[in-house]
């Protein structure tokens, strides 16, 4: 009798296959990421993943093509829709993903409420009884009835259910859950991850039906299940944020239809996710008064600016070697800034010990951050204090130079609806800014951290 399975060993980053076990992955290099996999040998027959059971196109001419279909639902949460790109597009399938507990099921129950006043919404459980949805709904005052509940793992029985109730909106809790009975691996393994969310993907595109899907995340902070889950789905949106706190953050990474640059801020309460409107308020919220190592920077999300407390901490080391360690920020960003410091402004930490913090849980990847974290180090070596109501921005070269940034004159009008009386900016920046921008508050320019910094406690 022919053999009708093999095991195979299978990436769980990048989906490369192997008839025997590696340590590491030839494909991408990571190390002991190569899963064993029990595959079927048999082509599947009959089974609603044949293309022949999905509606066949034909090419179409651009100019008639109908960009009326080309339509976004308002999803009732104003930092989603700006996150989305404007609200949530009709064929596209969104990939919601986050640590356990931080609030993906929420947003998406709270999101049906407000679309189930003149949408049918398909919310699938994999993970969760009707009866547990039921009550969590309750919590949230999630009270709609165009909201339909289905237990179901089987994929191919979804696609069809679709197909026939024809719902406007579906929900998948979660895709590691699903499973096609054809593929003989357990839910959750790369195989049915990848092949699940290609069937649902194709179903949403033939359908016209957007489809959100739940990820979960590994021990990484990355998604679970193959790489090319992130290339299939239209949009993965990352939850961030420490469960300990009560603030959310989501973060776009991939976004065919908007900006990936847009970020959204949602506290979390007894009766679900309350978006923050303004969220440089709640990141500067707290701030110490008259406390050396501290100050505030303007980051670019998106469209958006945003004010961010950083603080620094600088002791004697007790050790041979000093320590560095970055919370929200690049370690390799802070070392270098270090080295910075020392070389071209003549700051000796090579015998201290430096801690960097941005409060909040916001993750800094803007260079524009440099100066402000450079004068927060600064500052706490000197044990010197930077006003109150002095912010910085600016990007740092390696030859100690302060580099011009974008969006100048959209960070100071921020600053100064916040209340800030004096901001230190790049000198390339300065020579751009226009009358009514400079009459905001006080605009200093400065050529290099050491300026910036006398600048700021003369």
């Amino acid at each position: 009798m022919a053999q009708k399975s093999k095991k195979v060993f299978i990436c769980s980053n990048c989906g490369y296959e192997t008839p025997k076990w590696l340590g590491q992955c030839p494909e991408c290099n990571e190390w002991a990421t190569l899963n064993e996999e029990i595959v079927s040998l048999e082509k599947p027959t009959n089974t609603f993943s044949s293309k022949s059971n999905l509606n066949r196109g034909k090419a179409l001419p651009l100019a008639d093509i109908n960009s009326d279909t080309f339509q976004r639902f308002d999803t009732g949460l104003s930092e989603l829709n700006r996150v989305l790109g404007g609200g949530l597009v009709r064929g596209s399938v969104v990939l919601l993903s986050g640590d356990p507990g931080i609030g993906k099921s929420t947003i998406l129950l709270q999101v049906c409420e407000y679309l189930g006043a003149g949408h049918k919404i398909l919310y699938v459980s994999g993970e969760e009884s009707a009866h547990q949805i039921k009550m969590r709904a309750s919590r949230l005052g999630v009270k709609t009835d165009n909201l339909y509940i289905l237990c179901e793992t089987d994929a191919q029985y979804i696609s069809e259910y679709i197909f026939s109730e024809k719902p406007d909106i579906v929900i998948i809790d979660s895709i590691q859950t699903m499973e096609i009975n054809e593929i003989t691996s357990s839910p959750g393994s790369v195989t049915q991850v990848r092949e699940s969310t290609n069937l649902l993907a194709r179903t949403a595109k033939a359908s016209n039906i957007p489809i959100f899907l739940v990820g979960h995340v590994n021990k990484d902070g990355n998604i679970a299940g193959p790489k090319v889950l992130e290339h299939i789905v239209d949009c993965v949106l990352y939850f961030e944020g420490d469960r300990n706190t009560s603030y959310r953050i989501l973060r776009a990474v991939k976004n065919r239809y908007g900006s990936t640059n847009e970020i959204a801020v949602f506290e979390m309460l007894d009766n679900g996710l309350n978006q923050v409107d303004n969220p440089s308020m709640m990141l500067i919220s707290g701030k110490p008064k008259n406390a050396s190592g501290t100050c505030v920077a303007c980051l670019m999300e998106g469209s958006r600016p945003i004010l961010a407390e950083v603080q620094s901490l600088v002791t004697p080391t007790g050790f041979g070697n000093p320590r560095r360690m970055a919370t929200g920020i690049d370690y390799n960003r802070l070392a270098m800034l270090i080295a910075v410091l020392e070389k071209r402004a003549g700051y000796y930490l090579n015998n201290m010990d430096c801690y960097a913090n941005v409060i909040g849980g916001l993750k800094i990847e803007e260079p524009a951050a440099d100066l402000s974290i450079a004068l927060a180090i600064v500052s706490s070596l000197k044990d010197i204090i930077v006003p109150d109501d002095v912010l910085a921005f600016g990007e740092i070269g390696l030859a100690g130079e302060i580099r011009s940034v974008v969006a100048c004159d959209q960070r100071i009008k921020e600053a100064a609806n916040l209340g800030f009386k004096k901001c230190v900016i790049p000198y390339h920046n300065y020579k751009k800014l226009s009358k009514s921008v400079l009459d905001l508050m006080e605009i200093v320019p400065a050529r290099t951290v050491r300026q910036a910094f006398e600048e700021i406690i003369n």
